[in-house]
């Protein structure tokens, strides 16, 4: 009984090759789909995280039941999240590829609206990142950006000390 624990019931090729297209597959959803979110993982990431990983889990198993299938199809999946992670620090292809370049939000004091509808960042959540800078109008801002893990950059225009009297949103709209 002991030994069907830690024997394969499965090739251990198929193993690797199901948890190698499963990684690629989400990879690719999470890279190209999903894109990116304002800085912060609410409730539906969480649900959406769970469901993906639930119904990925099907995929990439198939019908193993031991020890060495689980921990086989695990570092299948830790070997090319290290990889990955490897070449994007060697490879300027490979990083331009699985990291979102940072995306300008704010230009000379001036909000891009189509980049916000680009990401579905509303003014709101814009004035937020904003504040959470020490920022209070737009027109304070040289540039803004949302990075690609979803944060927020700000650089003030140079003297942009925050005036008496700013108020929200009255920078100006472009797009």
């Amino acid at each position: 009984m002991l030994t069907d624990m830690f024997s394969f019931t499965m090739n251990p090729i198929e193993v690797i090759l199901r948890g190698t297209l499963m990684y690629w597959f989400l990879f690719v959803v999470f890279r190209f789909v999903l894109r990116r979110d304002v800085g912060a993982v609410g409730i539906a990431d969480v649900l959406l995280l769970v469901i993906v990983a639930d119904a990925a889990q099907n995929a990439m198993a198939g019908d193993y039941k031991t020890v060495p299938e689980g921990m086989l199809l695990v570092s299948t999946l830790i070997g090319w999240n290290v990889l990955l992670d490897w070449a994007s620090f060697r490879f300027r292809f490979v990083r331009r590829v699985a990291m979102s370049e940072p995306l300008l939000l704010i230009h000379d004091g001036k909000v891009q609206r189509r980049n916000l509808r680009r990401e579905f960042i509303t003014m709101d959540e814009l004035m937020a990142a904003l504040r959470q800078n020490g920022v209070q109008d737009p027109s304070e801002v040289a540039q803004a950006y949302m990075e690609g893990d979803g944060s927020f950059s700000v650089i003030r225009k140079e003297g942009g000390a925050p005036q008496e009297g700013s108020s929200r949103g009255k920078g100006r709209v472009v797009g």
